[in-house]
Formats: structure tokens, sequence, C-alpha cells
């Protein structure tokens, strides 16, 4: 073959080659379908909802007497029915329509406009859309640990259906629809603001508004089965890896770190929690082990993907003492009845955690912004979030009560049990 024939032949190569490449990066610019990424964020959104269903079910319906363990399974699968039906209808439109500074728009009622050929990022939208919709499912129903044992079941339906499209629907929007928070430059990667800190500081001004249970601080309230908390605490800590990782919406490095930092926190945070309740109480407890988890794993969701193995050890061992100190000390000083520590887990817990990512954010996360700033745009997310989610839970439940008058069960209901008083049910035996 002549000399000029090759070397024409090899232009030509080049140029086709050059060609691909550039098309495939412009490929790559353009929301383009991988089925690895799919496959994980499929995952990861079965392991979203079995930290609802059974895991966060187990986990509070362990700790409740036995005659109200019932209505905590009942509750926690009221929110995965209700919530999974309102974010198809309107929730996801709200949240990542275009909208506002506030609140999304109603472009994508109903999933309009989104086919099996619809692609976000790497992932078909649906798979988008059941992901972020296993969020909003889990957030309402922490709440219910706060004022379990004592309110209605009609209201508690009411409640999260109202809550959620008044106070989770626009943070979240806020947070990752674009709205001002993300703005602002706050960082929440998998909803240190959105579902922690909403959760728990609404969860204890419902728990203020609604009053302690009967009883409370005088009659024994005893677990009714820790064996079931300590599985429910497994199946969270093994589905929050679909929390925190699948955040990335992609089966790549920073899922990696997320999944390594998320892992880190929480062992650290057992730990750590084991060597204080010893040497506060003298002896360490299985129910103090299982807080130490949960209470890992929120502090760190927000910071997952932002900071170090080192940086997530550090997280750990703060949310530690300091969900600690807000379950063992605080509560008891201010005197409501918190019942499963929702606010000293989720909401002290969630506060911190998005403070911590501040602290604790590595130079490559900043991405040459200045970590005096950062420390100051988390510590005004954090206060955005308490004050709106405090304010419009108070305003959800003063007008729920004006209108339905009392919120809870009567006191004849509460004695009996909420089981056979709500639901004409028992856990053990048939009712009498």
């Amino acid at each position: 073959m002549p000399i000029r024939l090759k070397a024409s032949r090899f232009v030509a190569n080049t140029f086709v080659a050059l060609a691909f490449s550039l098309a495939a990066g412009a490929a790559r610019a353009e929301d383009v379908l991988n089925t690895g990424d799919t496959a994980w964020m499929l995952t990861s959104t079965l392991l979203v909802l079995m930290m609802a269903l059974p895991g966060l079910a187990l986990f509070y319906g362990g700790l409740v007497r036995t005659k109200n363990l019932l209505s905590i399974l009942m509750q926690c699968m009221f929110s995965a029915g209700a919530i999974g039906v309102l974010w198809v209808l309107v929730g996801y439109s709200l949240t990542f329509g275009e909208g506002n500074a506030f609140i999304g728009d109603l472009s994508m009622i109903g999933l309009t406009g989104i086919t099996p050929e619809s692609v976000s990022g790497s992932i078909p939208t649906y798979v988008f859309v059941m992901f972020q919709g296993m969020f909003a499912i889990i957030t309402p129903a922490l709440m219910l640990g706060a004022f379990a044992e004592r309110m209605r079941f009609s209201a508690y339906a009411i409640f999260i259906t109202i809550w959620v499209l008044v106070v989770y629907i626009p943070l979240a929007h806020m947070v990752w629809g674009g709205g001002f928070i993300s703005e602002m430059g706050a960082l929440d990667f998998a909803g240190g603001l959105v579902v922690h800190m909403s959760s728990g500081f609404s969860a204890l001004v419902a728990a203020i508004v609604l009053g302690p249970r009967r009883g409370y601080g005088k009659d024994p309230m005893a677990p009714n089965s820790l064996p079931l908390t300590v599985i429910g605490a497994a199946l969270l800590w093994v589905g929050w890896f679909g929390f925190n990782a699948g955040s990335e919406l992609a089966a790549d490095g920073t899922a990696g770190l997320a999944f390594l930092t998320t892992q880190t926190a929480a062992a650290t945070c057992l730990l750590v929690w084991v060597i204080i309740e010893w040497a506060h109480r003298g002896k360490p407890t299985i129910l103090g082990a299982a807080t130490g988890i949960v209470s890992g794993l929120v502090a760190i969701t927000p910071a997952c993907a932002f900071v170090s193995p080192l940086g997530s050890i550090a997280i750990g061992a703060g949310a530690a003492v300091i969900c600690y100190i807000a379950v063992t000390l605080l509560k008891p000083a201010l005197g409501y009845d918190d019942s499963l520590d929702v606010f000293g887990v989720h909401g002290v817990g969630g506060a911190w955690g998005a403070l911590a990512t501040g602290l604790f954010i590595t130079e490559a996360a900043l991405d040459g912004g200045s970590y005096g700033d950062q420390i100051v745009t988390q510590i005004a997310s954090i206060a955005i979030t308490a004050v709106f989610a405090c304010a419009a839970t108070w305003v959800i439940l003063f007008v729920m009560k004006s209108v339905m008058g009392s919120l809870r069960v009567s006191d004849e209901a509460e004695h009996e049990g909420l089981d056979v008083a709500e639901h004409s049910e028992t856990a053990y035996g048939s009712p009498s």
C-alpha cells in the first residue's frame, strides 16, 4: 500500500475517532441512561422503603407498651400508603417542579409528561420519582414516636397529610429542588435538614401541644420488646446505605464515599454512646446501643458525601455526646414527653450533622469556597429549618384542634390502649 494512502487512512481514522469522542462527550453532557446506575437506584429505593417498613415500625413498635404496639405499626404503614399516593398526585411536582424559591409548581401533577423514556441524570425519571418518594414516606413517620400512645388515628392521618404538603415539600424544594436554601449554598446531601430536622423539631412541637401521656413520670412505661427494637435498628442501619449512598443517584466514587462514611459514623456513635452510658449509669444497655446507631446515622446524613472517613468519625463521636445529653438530661430537665426521643435523636442529631458538614467538609467538596462562609451558611440553614418546621407545625395543629376538638384519645382509651380503642385488635391474642 502506498505511503500516501496509509497516511490518508491514518488521518481519516483519527478524525473518525475524534468525532466519536466528541459525540460521546456531548452525550455525557445530556441525560443518558446508565443501567448500572439504574440498578443501584432501584436497590437504594427498596432499601429506603425497608427503613420505614419494617425498620422504623419495629424500632418504634418495640419501644412502646404492648397495648400500643399495633397502633405504631399501623401509623407507619399508613404513612407508606397515604404519602405514597400523595407523592405521585402532587408531591413530586410541588417539590421538583420549577415553581419559585419556596415551592414547585403543578406542571407534573399526576406525573404528567413523564414517560418510561424520560431520564433524570443517568436513571429513569420514574426511578428518581420513587426514590424521592421513599424520603417523603419515612419523614412524617419519624414524627409519630414523639406523640406515640396518645394521638387519635384520624388526627394522625390528617396531620401527616397536611404536614407533608405544608412542611416537608416546601423544605425539600428549597433544599433539593432549586429553592432559596440551596441558592444560599447550604449543603444537605441526604436529608439532615429536609428529613431529620424537619421531623425532629416538628415532633417536639406536636409532643408539647398534645401534652404528656397519662402517668408520665409516675407510672412505669417500659418497652414491650427490646428484641424488636434491635431488629428495627439493624434494618435501619442496612437501609441507611440506600438512603445516603443512593442520594448520589449514581454508582460512582461519591456513592462509595457516602457508603463508607455512613458506616463509620454509625459505628463510632454506637461505640462512644456505649462508653458514655457505661461511665454515666454503670452499665451499658442494648437500648442505648440501638439509639447510638440511629443517632450516628442521622448525624452523618447531610455530610456523608462532603467529609472524609476521619471526619465521619468526628461527626459520629459528636453525635453520641450531643444526642446523649439531649435524651438523658435535656428532656427530663424541660419536662416534655417526647415518647421515643424523636427530637433528641433526629432534631438535635440532624442539626449537629448540618453544622458538622461545614466544620469537617473537605477542600474538594468546598470547591474553592471559604470554610467560615460555609459554616455561617450551614448555621443559617439550621435556623431557617427549625423556625419554619416549628411554626408551620404549630399552625397545623392549632387549626386541627380548633376544627376537630381534641387530637388525643380519651383517658379511657389511653388506659385501655390504642390497639383496642382505635383498631379493635391486640398484638398477642384477641381483644376481650
